[in-house]
């Protein structure tokens, strides 16, 4: 049998199996920003994007996303999450960024790391699509894990933010 959890014997892809692990308490908190020029800054603060409300949209896509992760990532189990929390912040001092957070929660047998990755990097992509018609050159990134909770592995806090 192969030495990876994710390859069966015949070393073809499978989900691990987590029947046999303990359903505890499990979070998990991700961070992505997407960079963005003065006028979408503006415009986004202002309430002035065409679209609507740019950071209700995309609190309600990260959401959506963190919901939605396992049908995105093939080797993800589905989770029953019993919190999604999508925060932002924005930084103005050297360049316009928006920073944000997306905190997962659920009681499972797996952990959430996954869920929240994909519910900032959700986010991020909604505001770039509700304001590519001010500018396509808006940057997203970087997308990282900042701290998870639970599970076999123990808890992760990341020791420096990007």
């Amino acid at each position: 049998m192969s030495e990876f959890t994710h390859f069966n014997e015949q070393g073809r892809a499978r989900m691990v199996d987590v029947s046999d692990k303990p359903v505890t308490s499990r979070s998990a908190l991700a961070g992505s920003s997407i960079r963005v020029p003065e006028e979408v800054y503006r415009a986004v603060t202002q309430g002035d994007i065409k679209k609507g409300d740019v950071l209700a949209v995309a609190q309600i896509a990260g959401i959506t996303g963190a919901k939605q992760t396992s049908t995105l990532i093939p080797m993800c189990h589905p989770l029953p999450l019993s919190n999604v929390d999508i925060s932002f912040y924005w930084k103005t001092e050297e360049a316009y960024e928006l920073f944000i957070e997306a905190f997962v929660k659920t009681k499972g047998s797996t952990g959430v790391e996954m869920e929240a990755l994909t519910a900032a990097s959700a986010a991020a992509l909604t505001v770039y699509d509700m304001c590519k018609a001010l500018d396509k050159g808006m940057v997203i990134g970087p997308t990282y894990l900042l701290e998870k909770t639970g599970g076999k592995s123990g808890d992760y806090h990341r020791e420096t933010s990007d």
